[in-house]
């Protein structure tokens, strides 16, 4: 299936450096899927009976929904492409969506929407550590 991201790669006029533009895609897409998740899992949290035994979870949605809306914006430009900084910001992706995972899996039993947000972290970081191999 094609995609708006894919699309925008494959029309990208100049060379991407040698990068995969495959799993460029899917970083970006898995990205933008993970923020949505977070951020939908954020304000389910909110509206639990006992919010206040999720805190950190909503805080843990939000900053995973923040850092991966930045790098998809980050991966998405490619004018004056820095290797570093792409690194970095797929390291600290896939850190926050580790940790992500990590907390909304232990609320996994009792709340469904944590159960599918943990699952989005994890198809992220795996595709930001694959990115991140690519990259070298």
């Amino acid at each position: 299936m094609t995609t708006s991201v894919k699309e925008m790669l494959d029309t990208y006029p100049a060379d991407l450096g040698g990068v995969d533009r495959e799993a460029m895609a899917q970083c970006i897409q898995e990205c933008i899927a993970c923020a949505q998740a977070c951020t939908a899992c954020a304000d389910a949290c909110l509206s639990e009976r006992m919010v206040e035994e999720l805190t950190k979870c909503i805080r843990t949605n939000m900053d995973c929904a923040d850092i991966c809306n930045t790098t998809a914006s980050v991966l998405s430009r490619h004018t004056g492409y820095d290797a570093n900084i792409s690194r970095a910001v797929l390291q600290a992706c896939a850190t926050a969506c580790k940790a992500c995972a990590e907390e909304c899996g232990s609320h996994a039993d009792m709340h469904d929407h944590c159960r599918v947000c943990a699952e989005a972290c994890r198809s992220c970081e795996q595709a930001c550590n694959a990115l991140l191999a690519e990259l070298g």
